[in-house]
Formats: structure tokens, C-alpha cells, sequence
């Protein structure tokens, strides 16, 4: 394999440092991008149901935050609903928030808070207001909605752990805030401690997919303290009101405070969130909510987003691209989720309520594993290395604490949610980074335990270890006979050969590294297994039982039991190890090139489900890499917006918004592992990544014309650069690419094997 191990020097202990902030980007962000069904035509034609909704939500709060904050128009913490939705036009207050955004997932330990003036009402049917999309203002930072129901404005931001809302009264009134510790299940507590000024409560978590229902081993807690004090409170559930302090796992129930209000007076509250203790939140209340000034706080909260959101400075005459690249960014910036207290303080991962303490770093759960380790997580393995470091030590504790490395950490939990083992993808991409300030050792030994062992029956249906490995290592691939029962996504057994087949030649890439010659050689023979699934009769990937024969019938446009969300021919494309290989099962670069179009000519192809995200780079590797740079601006136009309806299926903890990213500055992580980036053509006249050490990567297009598309030449710190991908270093080191482009295509990127991207064949 011509892609070598980049041994960079380790970006422990190194500080970010943003572009020049020339411009205000914060307000180029529009949060209800995606809060809409989606409306691009690929997700028309192949999405369903959930699949057309982005599923985001308006979030106020800073990146990668424990806690968001959003207006609540839908009250469960079921499954696939979102708190917030666009077509919805009454709300039921504002929450505090753990959604897995863009996820088809389901909230947890959330806590919702409701004003209301006049008589004191404590059924949702009866005090939910109307609200009006031209009355609401939207920004990371900050959220705004007047209610004419009750001649109310409700003001809120956020900080990483807390959240202060403020509440204008435009009349004289009494004022009645509604304390909900959300829970589907009648669980969780609440008081009001009126000697304190304080409420605090909490809402048990629970598992989702394997281990469905059972207690997750934390809770959601929040304390709450006021600017002024109520001069009324109590507890309810439902519709009885009752005069006492608090009250324990009762439907529907919840606290009430109340305030008298003058014309113009205003109320703040400020609320504190963990998922470790009631103290833990107070400490963390302590901490980020020091004072009242509450709009001092949302300029800082901006300065934050200012910040992280100008590391990418772009240039363009075309706002339209500001607005969605930079609401991109924001997207891409919700996950994962910090989960401990400002003392290091966590809840044990896999545990039940123990608690864990940092010894150095952050802790961070709620990654969607499938989805993010292809582009949203390497989009920080370049912007923000330490980040990246803190994620992978958070999985090595995981494993630590749970005895093994999980499969799709959410919940603090094993799910076995998807499919794959992109955990140990995802480790191996940042090894390979040369971002390494953990015990890489461990780490392996984890990864290593995975790829090799499958653990006892219990511990295996409690979501550890993974799925059908046996089969896999027994044919070389998972048969039809093995329907995977004991996983959230049953059979897919092609898919999941697929990319267990990358994850073998992902802990390859650290076995070699780490010198374990034994392991390196196993595995990098086991990356070759996507072989036996595909057929070279069909051309495609194919289901197959134990005795090598096909499954019959092939359909090869239709959605099939042994692939995973897609078809036979958009999954054949997922083999990001050696696109040469698959390239050679089809019988040359030609052909491959000839499957790419029948994909893209016959409206196969699906942006709105990531395992075809890396499909529009592949002309890279044929003699057509301008193919790449046409259908990659294609996708940028078609399936991206500013409006509600404006992303293509499931944002997925921001995945659908990093390829955004990615496509937009004209390169992609095909293979994360590798540390290549595939070019294609910058949406932009130029742009500058803000790198650590102040070193800034910069790239600058020439065109020919104002539509001129095709890539014609290339150069790097002014000297001539002929392959059609960059290096992680390339990016890191600082520099500056130079693309010149034309109207018409030519022959740049066509020449030598050399020029194009690696894979394990030749």
C-alpha cells in the first residue's frame, strides 16, 4: 500500500488559533436549516418516512456543549421525534435539551420550562401557546419568541453546561414558570426549596437499542435559581395542583413558581445541567452563570461561536454559500456531547450511577459512530486536534469501564446501534494523525479485542462486542444464515462485511504502527474480504449463503435484507480501503468509471445516507477526475439549502453537514485512515483554515471565467502539484494551494498512478 503511517509530531497540550475575525459570521448561521421534511429531489425519490427529515433542531449553545436549549412543539422523549419542528405552530415551552441532533434517535434527562401569565394552568393541552416563525430570532448564541398568548417574550442563551432565560412581561400580570423534568415514563423528582431560591430536580436515563428501556446509570439533572423571588410555588401532576415542595415519579408532573409582574418587568432564571449529581449542576451553575447580565452573556457566548466558526474564513460574493457553509459548521459543532461537570466529575460509562473523575482532558459521549467517523469527526482532527484527543481517550475509558470498546457510544451506553466498528475506525484515523496523547497501547489492546474475540452469550446480548464476528471469521464473510438477531439492525450481512472489512484495515494501520507484525498481517488480509461478497456476474455486492451461492433474486436498485438503509449498487462503492481493488473486480478503471455513471445517470445516488458519501470522490481514481469535480458541485447545489427544508435526510450529529464542509473547500477524507483528501473544485474564491501554532492553510482559486468548474492546474506553496489529493500534513504543516480552473475539462489528475489517491491493490 503506497499510504504511509503520517507520524506527526502529537497535538497534546497545542492552542488553537482562529483566523482574523474581518467579518461577523455568527449571524450566517440559520438554525432552522434542516428543522423542515427535506425537500432536495435525491431524498425525495429515496428517503421515507424519517428519512426526509434532517432532524434538527434551533440549539442555543456552544459547541460540543453538555446541554442545548430550544423551543419545545413536541413534549415526548420518543423515539424519532425531535423537540422542535418547523411545521408545528404551538409550543409547550423551552427545553433544556440532549437530543442527538439530526439523529432519528431520542431525547433524555431533558427538563422543560414553560411561562405562562394569568391563571395557573398545568396541562399541556391548556396552557400550550401559539407561536409565529416571524416572530422568533434564531442564532447559536441566542433564541427569541414573543407569545402573543400571553403577552410574554421568552429570551434565552447557553453556555456549555447552563443556560439563562430571560422573560419580558408586556402587561401587568402574574407570572407562572412551569418546571417539567421531561419523562415518558412518570419518573423523576422535583422540589422547590423556597428558603434557597432554588428548584432542582432530576429524569432518569434510559438505554436505547440493546438493553432497549433499561436504566442507562445516570440521570439529567438541573438546579435552577431565580433573579427575584416567587412569591407562590407548589408541585402538580396533571391537572391537581398540590401545596407542597416536591414530588417523586408522578405522570406528568412537575413545579411551579410565581412572580407578579409590572408592565416592561422581566424575570431571569438561571439553570444548571449534569448528568453526575444535583451538586454537580449547581457547581456547574456556580461556575458559567456568574451575575445577571444577560445580554453581556449572549455577546460572550457570540465571542465563542465568532471564534470557532472563523477558523474556516471564507471568500465569496455569494451569500447564499455563507449562510450554508456556516451553518454547516454550527451543525457539525453539536456533537459529541460533553458529559462531565466543570470538577472532571462523570457518570461511569456502562455503570450504574457510579461516578468517575478526570484526570486530565474531557469526557464526551453521544457519538454516532456510523456516520460521524467519515468526515464530521476528521473535520476536527484538523480544526480542533485536541478535541480529537479527548473523544479517543473517552473510548478508552469506556472500554476500561465496560470491559469493551463500544461499537456506537450513546446514552453513556452499548447500543450495538448500526452497524460496523468505526469506534476503532475512528482511533486508528487520529493515530495515524499523529494525534496520540493517551496510552495508544490500551487503546490497541481494545481495538485488538474487538477484531478478534466475541465475548460471552450475556455480555454479547448486552450489546459488547461485534456483531456476527464469528461468521465473518469463519466464511470471510457473513451469510444469509446468520440474521444477526441479537443487534438493533437485524441481517444486513453484506453491508456489515463491508465495513468490517475497513475496520480491520483501519486496526491494521495501528498494529503496523505499534510494530505487531502478527496482527498487521491478519488484518490487512481480512481488509480484502469485500471481495467475497461481490459478484462479478451483476457487477455489484450480493448477498450470500454458507455454501457460496448467491441469494436469489437480485434486485439491484432495491432496498434488499443484507444491505444496510440503501441497495446492492450503492453500497458496492463502500470499499474506501482500496478503491483500486474494487476497480479491478470490475475489470479496470474503465469500468468503474462506467459504474459510477450508471449510478449517477440513472438518479441512483443518495446524498441523504452516508454510505455513498465518499461515491461522488471516486472518479479520482479512473482517468475522469473531473467527473469528481462536476458531480461533487452538483450535490452542493441540489442537495444543500438555507431553508428549513434545506438538508438531505438525517443531519446525523452533523455528518451531512461535514460533507457540506468538506465539499465546499474542495477536498474529502474517502479514507480517513490514510489521511488522504480527495480534490475536487472550491466552492469559494479563497479560504484560510486556522491551524494551531498560528500557521494557517490557504487556498485560492483562479478562474477562467465566473462558471469556469474544471480543475486545469495545481500548485503548492508556488510549485507545481499534479496529484489529485492533498495530505493531512500538506493541510497541518500550513501553506497554500493554488487552483487554476477552466470551463471545459481537461487531463489534470489523469496522469500516473502515483497521482492518484492509495489503496491496498495496485
Amino acid at each position: 500500500m503506497r499510504c504511509k503511517i503520517l507520524l506527526a509530531v502529537s497535538y497534546a497540550g497545542m492552542v488553537l488559533v482562529g483566523t482574523v475575525h474581518a467579518q461577523d459570521v455568527v449571524h450566517y448561521v440559520q438554525p432552522l436549516a434542516g428543522t423542515a421534511p427535506s425537500t432536495t429531489r435525491a431524498a425525495l425519490k429515496h428517503g421515507a418516512g424519517t428519512e426526509l427529515n434532517a432532524n434538527t433542531i434551533p440549539a442555543v449553545g456552544l459547541p460540543f456543549a453538555m446541554t442545548q436549549w430550544t423551543a419545545e412543539t413536541r413534549q415526548t422523549e420518543n423515539k424519532c421525534a425531535p423537540p422542535y419542528v418547523y411545521a408545528d405552530t404551538k409550543l409547550t415551552g423551552f427545553r433544556a435539551t440532549h437530543w442527538l441532533s439530526g439523529s432519528c434517535t431520542q431525547d433524555y434527562g431533558s427538563l422543560t420550562i414553560m411561562p405562562i401569565t394569568g391563571k395557573l394552568k398545568t396541562i399541556a393541552a391548556q396552557y400550550r401557546a401559539t407561536f409565529s416563525h416571524k416572530d422568533e430570532v434564531t442564532t447559536p448564541n441566542y433564541y427569541r419568541v414573543h407569545l402573543p398568548d400571553y403577552s410574554l417574550t421568552t429570551e434565552i442563551t447557553a453556555t456549555r453546561r447552563s443556560g439563562m432565560l430571560q422573560f419580558t412581561a408586556q402587561k401587568a400580570d402574574s407570572l407562572y414558570l412551569l418546571i417539567t423534568p421531561n419523562s415518558d415514563r412518570g419518573e423523576g423528582f422535583v422540589k422547590v426549596d423556597a428558603k434557597k431560591g432554588l428548584i432542582w430536580g432530576y429524569n432518569p436515563a434510559h438505554r436505547i437499542y440493546q438493553g432497549w428501556g433499561n436504566p442507562a446509570g445516570f440521570n439529567g439533572y438541573f438546579v435552577i435559581k431565580t433573579d427575584r423571588s416567587f412569591s407562590t410555588h407548589g408541585v402538580y401532576k396533571g391537572a391537581d395542583v398540590i401545596h407542597a415542595d416536591s414530588l417523586h415519579s408522578a405522570k406528568d408532573m412537575g413545579a411551579y413558581i410565581g412572580f407578579k409582574l409590572n408592565k416592561g418587568e422581566q424575570v431571569r432564571i438561571a439553570v444548571g445541567t449534569s448528568f453526575s449529581s444535583l451538586a454537580g449542576a449547581l457547581r456547574n451553575l456556580n461556575a458559567e452563570m456568574q451575575g445577571w447580565d444577560f445580554n453581556g452573556l449572549v455577546a460572550k457566548n457570540k465571542a465563542v461561536w465568532q471564534k470557532a466558526l472563523s477558523q474556516v474564513s471564507i471568500q465569496t460574493g455569494n451569500e447564499q454559500y455563507k449562510r450554508i457553509f456556516y451553518t454547516s459548521m454550527y451543525h457539525s459543532m453539536q456533537h459529541p456531547r460533553l458529559f462531565n461537570d466543570v470538577d472532571g466529575i462523570y457518570p461511569q460509562f456502562a455503570g450504574n450511577y457510579q461516578l468517575q473523575h478526570l484526570k486530565g482532558g474531557e469526557y464526551y459521549d453521544d457519538f454516532s459512530m456510523w456516520d460521524i467517523y467519515r468526515a464530521q469527526l476528521p473535520l476536527f482532527e484538523i480544526l480542533k486536534p485536541s478535541l480529537i484527543n479527548s473523544c479517543v481517550n473517552s473510548m478508552i475509558l469506556k472500554g476500561q469501564q465496560g470491559g469493551w470498546l463500544p461499537i456506537f457510544p450513546c446514552w453513556n451506553s452499548y447500543t450495538a446501534a448500526m452497524i460496523g466498528d468505526h469506534v476503532s475506525a475512528f482511533i486508528a484515523s487520529a493515530y495515524t494523525k499523529g494525534i496520540r496523547n493517551y496510552n495508544v497501547n490500551e487503546a490497541y489492546r481494545l481495538m485488538r479485542q474487538n477484531a478478534f474475540e466475541t465475548p460471552s452469550t450475556a455480555v454479547y446480548k448486552d450489546g459488547k462486542g461485534r456483531r456476527a464476528l464469528t461468521s465473518y471469521l469463519q466464511y470471510g464473510y457473513i451469510p444469509m444464515e446468520d440474521s444477526v438477531q441479537d443487534a438493533f439492525h437485524k441481517k444486513e450481512q453484506v453491508s456489515r462485511t463491508l465495513e468490517y472489512a475497513y475496520d480491520d484495515y483501519a486496526v491494521a494501520q495501528v498494529a503496523r504502527g505499534l510494530n505487531k507484525t502478527a496482527d498487521y498481517k491478519t488484518l490487512t488480509a481480512r481488509s480484502f474480504n469485500y471481495r467475497n461478497v461481490f459478484d462479478p456476474a451483476v457487477n455489484m455486492v450480493r448477498g450470500r449463503h454458507t455454501d457460496k451461492s448467491w441469494y436469489q433474486p437480485f434486485k439491484g436498485n432495491h432496498k434488499e435484507p443484507y444491505i444496510t438503509e440503501g441497495t446492492p449498487q450503492q453500497y458496492t462503492f463502500y470499499v474506501p480501503q482500496d478503491v483500486q481493488g474494487l476497480a479491478n473486480l470490475m475489470g479496470g478503471n474503465d469500468k468503474l468509471e462506467a459504474s459510477l455513471d450508471k449510478l449517477f445517470d440513472g438518479g441512483e445516488y443518495w446524498h441523504g445516507n452516508e454510505p455513498g458519501h465518499q461515491i461522488p470522490f471516486m472518479y479520482n481514481f479512473t482517468a475522469s477526475p473531473w467527473k469528481t469535480q462536476a458531480r461533487v458541485k452538483q450535490i452542493l447545489e441540489d442537495e444543500y439549502s438555507d431553508g428549513p427544508g434545506g438538508l438531505s435526510g438525517n443531519d446525523d450529529a452533523g455528518q451531512m453537514s461535514a460533507w457540506y464542509v468538506f465539499g465546499a473547500l474542495g477536498f474529502y477524507p474517502l479514507d480517513p485512515v490514510c489521511g488522504q483528501y480527495l480534490l475536487s473544485t472550491p466552492l469559494f474564491d479563497s479560504y484560510r483554515i486556522g491551524l494551531t501554532y498560528g500557521k494557517n492553510f490557504s487556498v485560492i482559486t483562479h478562474r477562467a471565467s465566473a462558471g469556469a468548474l474544471y480543475i486545469a492546474s495545481v500548485k503548492y506553496n508556488h510549485k507545481p502539484y499534479s496529484k489529485n489529493y492533498i495530505t493531512h500534513s500538506m493541510i497541518t504543516n500550513g501553506g497554500l494551494l493554488e487552483i487554476w480552473l477552466t470551463d471545459k475539462p481537461g487531463n489534470w489528475g489523469t496522469g500516473a498512478q502515483q497521482q492518484q489517491p492509495a489503496s491496498l491493490s495496485k
